[in-house]
């Protein structure tokens, strides 16, 4: 990956250098038209090509931004309602990941969306202890997680 964005910085440059003009713009031009290139000559490449992790990249972004305002719009209910028959509670999400930063990303994510907490990672890193303010279903709740965060975390990281 690192070696198609040299690539592809190297062509910006060489376009900006052929049509003698030394822009932003330009520069952006030969970036896009590198862009092109690389998609096209992939297969002489050794990498995946390195757009596809950034739409990735994009997809959990806008996968937690969803995530965000739907449970904040469930925050809110909880807040409004005249009585509350929560039932909050403590479960370990069994992880998949592999790596330090893949699982921190993953306990960041829980926890930044609101009426989760991640607690604690377990010492073999294979489960992370999660606090939710209102678990009608455990098993819902674990699949909901690893079929949305994990899995895209691991779309990005592998």
């Amino acid at each position: 990956m690192p070696f198609q964005i040299v690539l592809n910085i190297t062509i910006a440059i060489m376009w900006m250098f052929l049509n003698e003009s030394y822009s932003f713009s330009n520069f952006v031009l030969g970036y896009l038209l590198g862009i092109v290139l690389l998609f096209l000559l992939q297969r002489f490449i050794p990498d995946e090509f390195y757009m596809k992790r950034l739409f990735k990249i994009v997809y959990l972004v806008l996968l937690f931004a969803k995530e965000l305002i739907l449970s904040n719009i469930s925050i809110l209910k909880w807040v409004y309602k005249p009585n509350l028959n929560m039932e909050p509670g403590i479960f370990a999400l069994p992880i998949d990941l592999k790596s330090n930063w893949e699982i921190t990303l993953l306990a960041n994510l829980v926890t930044l969306t609101p009426g989760t907490l991640s607690i604690a990672v377990s010492n073999d890193h294979s489960y992370i202890y999660v606090h939710a303010m209102n678990i009608e279903d455990v098993e819902e709740e674990i699949s909901a997680i690893k079929d949305s965060f994990e899995r895209a975390i691991k779309e990005v990281t592998r």
